[in-house]
């Protein structure tokens, strides 16, 4: 892929969030590269002292700019870097899976290395134990023996030096100092070198001592025994210096082996003496070791290592690659001559791994190789295993981030709209049980848009629906001069299945009308439509309308005229109980059978101040007089519409001024809460104690009380309320 240069549009987008950074991190870190390239500026022109104020800021600013640049900058790396899924999972493997590893493998390399050194000095420590507890046991022999002849009067230095002499077969540089009483003499083997006069017992000491002593700031192996008999006391001291021949054996097994005796035997020195060793240089191929209270001086010059310490061996050479070099180093007890303080020594051991092994398998010989095979294989059984874990991993890896890519692209498409894209599945595990849930949840979105296109598109049907049922509902309200009316319905649903209307016939005559279709919704609707229409038509041109009825009933015309000013009155006008038996036979013909309507016709004539009625089903309305009593116009006949060839009554009653005349579906009486049904006595109370009021507040108050009695619970039906009152 080549390498993509930046235009010069987006290098002014990194430069203007370089700029201006929008956290607080970035703004604090602009702040202090800020200021710190400004305290730098003037450090470098003005050239100040390390003591002044700017010479110390310049760089502690620097500093911490520094640190706050780093904290941003891994920020930055880590919004870039572990975006993707497949990177955090790469981290995650790494500090689950990769770090214990490498921790597992550093504390096993640490502790196979202080085992080794631990060990190593471990062999060489004991090869010296093993010489100091024969010198020892020689010693405690010879002072016995020494003591006998002592007694006897015939200790003297020969006698004696031929009995050390036979006590074993070479003293190895070994020297012994006798001491009868005050006087003393030395036993030395020929070679031994550095003691010309026998050693003064050390006050120091106790009576039996056996241990690395210090004397001359050299390290030496020296045993002490007494023996006192009255006032006679015999003290025998068995000398070996530490030379390298007595760490042959472990030199052999290991390689280079160092021990220094302790610099100083004081603790730390003052602080102005430290001063002055600081400022004074070790010589040239020294090295001073500062190990808590104690110093020792080491030379690095093979074969030309200094008096006091010991060095002996040398460093084998690799056996293979893997081979290292282990310096390893630990402190043994040394006893001052001259104080009997306690002071440390310092034992160093230079070996590899290579002779470890072959010393702490020497017992076994030649099979001590099936150890090392062992280990190689089942070092190489444990890579197996790693290899096959790692590629396992990788490949699970693999598999979730790109299910979690196309989840990704998916929901792209999902977002650009385009809900017909599905995502290929090609596994059977939890992640193609999740692309199976995208898919399916992107084709239940596009299904839910496609009914939530088809729903809005029927709401504005129900709009459009709702707008031309309220111009079916009476706009004029007018009413009569003696009468004065007013209607309202709240629909349950968008439309309604009541019905209401007022149908002035003349100055003194008018039609109140007041049904109620069964069913909700647009069917109920559409039938209240068809009802309107036909109560409509039959009350404003009833001759012409039952003529038409009469026809296609086989009526003829004189049973027309007889139905037309059957009210006594002498007008061309339907009487209520003939409107209600051709709009019967009206809607029984034109509707389906399940479908009827009760309905209620009242025909209210300003000369007589009466209202003649027909009632089909519905509830009956109530007529509140003045003087509170209520009257229920309960004339009554069958639905319309659900038989055919009913048949209707009519009745008729006065209205008084200030009478109510009051009609209602059952939306009103019927809907109940957890006290019961709102009820007629309800509404009959309510109306009684607001009738002096505007018809419009009274049917407000009605409607209000219904909404309060449901309690913010669905309403179930229809609420219609009819008003009329006589002036």
């Amino acid at each position: 892929m080549p390498l993509r240069l930046p235009t010069s549009a987006e290098l002014r987008q990194h430069l203007r969030r370089v700029l201006r950074p929008k956290s607080k991190l970035g703004k604090v870190t602009l702040w202090f590269g800020c200021l710190a390239l400004i305290l730098q500026t003037l450090n470098a022109f003005l050239h100040p002292s390390e003591n002044s104020l700017l010479g110390g800021w310049a760089p502690f600013t620097t500093i911490i700019f520094s640190i706050f640049a780093i904290f941003l900058a891994l920020r930055w790396v880590r919004q870039k870097f572990m975006w993707r899924l497949r990177n955090r999972l790469i981290v995650t493997y790494v500090f689950i899976g990769v770090i214990p590893l490498i921790l597992l493998g550093a504390m096993a390399c640490i502790a196979g290395f202080l085992f080794a050194g631990q060990f190593a000095t471990y062999v060489a420590m004991s090869d010296l134990q093993s010489e100091l507890h024969h010198l020892a046991a020689t010693n405690r022999s010879l002072t016995r023996q020494f003591a006998s002849l002592a007694h006897d009067g015939k200790l003297n230095q020969q006698l004696a030096g031929e009995i050390a002499r036979a006590s074993s077969e070479s003293f190895r540089h070994r020297s012994i100092s006798v001491w009868d009483g005050d006087k003393g003499f030395l036993l030395t083997e020929s070679g031994a070198a550095g003691l010309k006069m026998p050693l003064r017992p050390s006050a120091a000491l106790g009576n039996d001592f056996s241990g690395f002593v210090l004397d001359d700031d050299h390290l030496q192996l020296r045993a002490i025994k007494r023996l006192t008999e009255g006032d006679h006391q015999l003290t025998v001291i068995s000398n070996m210096p530490l030379t390298p021949e007595l760490l042959h054996t472990a030199t052999s097994q290991l390689g280079e082996i160092n021990l220094l005796p302790p610099d100083k035997e004081t603790s730390r020195p003052s602080p102005a003496a430290a001063a002055q060793s600081l400022q004074t240089s070790p010589p040239q191929g020294q090295v001073v070791i500062d190990l808590g209270k104690t110093r020792y001086n080491y030379d690095l010059k093979k074969g030309e290592h200094m008096a006091q310490t010991v060095l002996a061996g040398s460093l084998p050479p690799k056996a293979n690659l893997f081979d290292i070099q282990i310096p390893f180093g630990t402190r043994f007890d040394v006893s001052d001559w001259n104080t009997g303080n306690d002071i440390p020594g310092l034992m160093l051991v230079d070996t590899r791994p290579s002779r470890i092994y072959a010393t702490l398998f020497s017992t076994l010989g030649e099979k001590a190789g099936i150890f090392r095979d062992l280990l190689i294989g089942i070092a190489i059984f444990l890579g197996v295993i790693e290899l096959i874990a790692l590629i396992i991993g990788v490949r699970l890896t693999r598999s979730m981030t790109k299910s979690v890519a196309e989840l990704y692209t998916a929901t792209q498409y999902v977002n650009r709209g385009e809900l017909t894209h599905q995502i290929r599945i090609r596994t059977k595990d939890q992640m193609a049980a999740l692309e199976q849930s995208f898919n399916s949840m992107t084709q239940s979105l596009a299904n839910l848009i496609a009914e939530q296109k088809e729903k809005q598109r029927m709401e504005s049907e129900l709009a459009i629906a709702h707008e031309v049922q309220t111009l079916l509902f009476p706009a004029d309200l007018s009413g009569l001069p003696s009468l004065e009316v007013h209607g309202v319905c709240r629909p349950a649903r968008t439309v309604s299945g009541d019905y209401y209307d007022f149908i002035p016939l003349s100055d003194s005559r008018l039609i109140l009308a007041v049904g109620d279709i069964s069913g909700k919704g647009i069917s109920a609707a559409l039938l209240m439509a068809t009802v309107h229409a036909f109560v409509r038509a039959y009350s404003l041109e009833p001759e012409r309308t039952l003529a038409s009825v009469a026809f296609g009933a086989g009526t003829s015309g004189g049973n027309v005229r007889a139905a037309l000013g059957g009210n006594g009155n002498g007008g061309g006008e339907l009487s209520p109980a003939s409107l209600m038996t051709t709009l019967n036979y009206q809607l029984y013909r034109s509707t389906p059978a399940a479908k009827y309507a009760t309905m209620f016709l009242g025909c209210y004539d300003a000369r007589s101040r009466s209202l003649t009625y027909s009632n089909a089903g519905h509830l009956p309305p109530l007529l509140l007089s003045r003087d509170a009593a209520v009257r229920r116009l309960e004339t009554s006949g069958t639905v319309v519409g659900l038989f055919d060839n009913a048949s209707y009554d009519e009745s008729a009653v006065g209205m008084h001024s200030g009478d109510i005349f009051v009609a209602y579906s059952d939306g009103v009486t019927e809907p109940e809460n957890e006290f019961g049904e709102f009820g007629e006595e309800r509404l009959i109370e309510l109306i009684a104690q607001h009738r002096d009021q505007p018809l419009a507040r009274i049917s407000e108050v009605v409607t209000s009380a219904v909404t309060d009695w449901i309690a913010g619970g669905e309403q179930p039906d229809d609420i219609t309320v009819v008003l009329a009152r006589a002036r």
